[in-house]
């Protein structure tokens, strides 16, 4: 800034310090995570040497995508940035927006059962994110900046005629969603996130706990090049469908598991070549971000959360509640995993019902 103070040696050594510090774990972590992941491949290969190159590319998307009832397939270019996203839409034109944001490995289809739920009395409208899906993917990891995926938002907001509207985002695109409302808290009525914290929360204690680092590890193996979605696609991407479908990882035995249809969906999208690259490099950039700053929510939340959540530990929910400067709802199921609109539909559908009433009760009162 022209006539300030430049920073002590000392200041400025302690500060590159840091830096080096961060970056070192950074990529130290990388290794380590590249390293098992070697060694998976290695395992792999010993096993079953015939099926761990087996990649099917999905030609037809199963029927289950073009579903009448699940809404409209649509297109929006963004005249600021030129990409064109892919939505589907449910509900009349006019009715209030409920914009919806899918997480990683996901596309819009992980909405379909609020798409249904929820046309009766909004826009609803489940969006591919940059780089997933039908969605333009920029072929450079500094084109998924958190700055460009918040404008992202806001310009398609804008494109489909609206203001303001009902926002909700799931793990990825829960960071998204909060990331907005910090930024635009204009243009979002009520904010609803499905497993993922306030984004300071999570910086914060994941520095603080081993334990969330280790199951946050993918974000430290994506930023290598290449190597990631190579892992993704081997045995026929049983990566992808274990993720979905593990004891470990997967949906919970007394949730609604996917079809056999509704996995070929996800199968679909993305074994398409290429189709990996872009939902990844939105972690590639993510280290570049940080720190966040440490902004609060003005707007009536609600936060939901499964306990079994494989990748986000629940206490991260309940210190979310200080960044809140609003209503705050917090609930957590305790049978459900970390996909948690798609494990408990009907709960999840109904919890969102209450928050949305509860909420227009009391600005009449």
């Amino acid at each position: 800034r022209p006539g300030a103070a430049c920073p002590p040696p000392a200041r400025r050594v302690m500060v590159a310090a840091r830096a080096l510090l961060f970056w070192a774990l950074v990529y130290s972590y990388c290794g380590v995570c590249a390293c098992i992941a070697g060694l998976r491949l290695l395992w792999s290969i010993g096993r079953r040497p015939g099926e761990t190159f087996r990649w099917v590319v999905r030609e037809n998307p199963p029927a289950c995508l073009n579903d009448p009832s699940l809404g409209t397939h649509c297109y929006v270019r963004i005249k600021d940035s030129g990409l064109r996203f892919h939505y589907v839409a449910a509900g009349e034109r006019g009715k209030p927006l409920m914009l919806l944001l899918h997480g990683f490995p996901e596309f819009w289809y992980s909405w379909r059962h609020q798409l249904r739920e929820f046309k009766s009395e909004y826009r609803v409208v489940a969006l591919d994110l940059r780089g997933y899906g039908e969605t333009d993917a920029p072929p450079h990891k500094e084109n998924y900046k958190l700055d460009c995926l918040i404008a992202d938002i806001k310009d398609i907001l804008e494109s489909l005629g609206y203001n303001k509207c009902v926002l909700v985002g799931h793990d990825w695109g829960g960071m998204i969603a909060w990331l907005v409302a910090i930024c635009y808290p204009e243009m979002v009525t009520k904010l609803i996130v499905v497993n993922f914290p306030h984004p300071s929360v999570f910086t914060e204690y994941i520095l603080r706990h081993p334990s969330q680092l280790i199951k946050s590890g993918y974000y430290f193996f994506f930023q290598m090049p290449w190597f990631p979605e190579f892992m993704f696609t081997l045995n026929d991407f049983k990566v992808l469908k274990s993720l979905f479908t593990s004891q470990a990882t997967g949906i919970g035995r007394k949730g609604c598991r996917l079809t056999a249809e509704d996995i070929e969906a996800y199968l679909y999208v993305f074994s398409q070549p290429g189709a990996l690259t872009g939902p990844i490099n939105h972690y590639r950039t993510l280290f570049s971000c940080l720190p966040l700053q440490h902004h609060e929510v003005i707007m009536p939340t609600l936060l939901l959360w499964g306990e079994r959540d494989a990748f986000m530990e629940v206490e991260m929910a309940e210190i979310t509640r200080i960044y809140v400067k609003n209503h705050f709802r917090l609930t957590i199921l305790s049978e459900a995993s970390h996909w948690l609109q798609q494990d408990q539909p009907d709960i999840v559908n109904k919890l969102i019902w209450t928050f949305l009433k509860e909420e227009t009760k009391r600005k009449r009162e």
